[in-house]
């Protein structure tokens, strides 16, 4: 029973884990910036499938280069994630600032984008989006540069954007007739993909009668420094200093001179990598799907809710308690452990399934946020005043 218990309890700690690595950067976001990011949960999904594609690319070179895949896979997730969410911030949430209903539903507009997008992603598409990219915002960034720019902005979006998307399109159009490019063959398709975890990571180690496997290790490990590479960051950094007293006063921080757009931005960019840090990981946890993030998504806003917007204490408290609940009941590993006492172990075997056990947290944090409505630890000071 000890063993089931520790077996519980490490397992919902790794999941927590990856909770908190996720909640990390959506602390931060909505921490600062007051935006309910819903397209959270796709950049884990793009975190996980560049973590797929740099695997499979490791595994050409052979297995001395195999076993040290996950640290490129780590910085390419982080990258790619962090710079979709910049393109994210600069071309739509940036025109909806203090809109939260409209952020809500084009992030929501987004997730789903991308998850299509992975699902039908081919050479051909790929090309079309480079090339349209390099049409409409190499144009942009070029004609930006005349004085006249605010004047004919309008003017150069409205040719440009179709002329643009036109020519991507019939690029595309010719790719695939002519050099018979495969438009049916999507690079990842709607099935879900394994990620193979490096020679080091395979096994576990061995405690008493139990073994803790190697790659859960890793996780929280993982997010130890993560945890640590953030509050550092925050702390002793200038550019953290910048993003902490724009979360507390925004129109003072403006009126110091603090560039508040690229504070934005950059706050994006960290809160996007983190995610595709989390996509990284949950990649050991299980296969890699178009919907990978929507199954972590709910439980990220809930970690950043339960623990006090924008509180990093409060988020590893949150996470943590919250992913070991959740285990613990779906498992079934607290209706072995009631066992002894009837009612209670029905109790708990009746809610011993995934979705089960979501409901019972859901619950759970709604009394509880009845008592603490702003969190384990709230807000306090101006930002609870504005």
């Amino acid at each position: 029973m000890l063993i089931g218990l520790f077996d519980g309890l490490f397992n919902g700690i790794s999941i927590g884990s990856v909770l908190l690595i996720s909640a990390l950067g959506l602390a931060i976001v909505f921490g600062l910036m007051g935006v309910i990011n819903l397209a959270h949960g796709e950049l884990m999904m793009l975190g996980a499938y560049t973590t797929f594609v740099v695997q499979a690319g490791f595994k050409k070179l052979g297995e001395p280069w195999f076993d040290f895949y996950i640290f490129f896979a780590l910085i390419l997730a982080f990258l790619v994630a962090a710079g979709v969410g910049v393109i994210l911030e600069r071309g739509v949430i940036r025109y909806l600032y203090g809109r939260p209903l409209e952020t809500l539903l084009a992030t929501w507009g987004v997730s789903l984008i991308l998850q299509q997008f992975v699902r039908s992603v081919n050479w051909v598409l790929a090309i079309g989006i480079a090339l349209f990219c390099l049409l409409f915002f190499g144009s942009l960034w070029l004609v930006q540069r005349r004085s006249d720019f605010h004047r004919i902005r309008n003017w150069f979006v409205l040719v440009m954007l179709p002329l643009s998307l036109g020519i991507a399109i019939a690029v595309g159009n010719i790719l695939s007739q002519t050099y018979k490019l495969a438009v049916n063959q999507p690079w990842f398709g709607a099935q879900n993909v394994d990620v193979s975890a490096p020679r080091w990571l395979r096994g576990g180690l061995p405690v008493g009668g139990f073994q803790l496997p190697y790659a859960r290790l890793f996780i929280i490990a993982l997010t130890i420094i993560c945890v640590i590479g953030v509050y550092q960051f925050l702390q002793r950094t200038a550019w953290g200093l910048r993003i902490r007293a724009v979360t507390q006063n925004r129109s003072m921080s403006s009126c110091l001179g603090i560039p508040t757009q690229k504070v934005d931005a950059l706050t994006f960019a960290i809160g996007s990598g983190l995610a595709g840090v989390a996509g990284c990981a949950i990649s050991y946890l299980g296969s890699v799907g178009p919907n990978t993030g929507q199954n972590y998504i709910v439980d990220t806003f809930m970690v950043v809710v339960v623990g006090g917007v924008g509180k990093l204490v409060g988020t590893i408290v949150a996470a943590l308690a919250i992913g070991t609940v959740n285990y613990l009941v779906g498992s079934g590993t607290l209706a072995i452990l009631t066992a002894p006492i009837p009612p209670l172990s029905e109790f708990f075997t009746f809610f011993a399934t995934t979705s089960m056990a979501k409901v019972m947290v859901f619950a759970l944090i709604i009394a509880f946020l009845q008592v603490r409505p702003g969190g384990i630890f709230p807000q306090k000071g101006r930002t609870v005043d504005a």
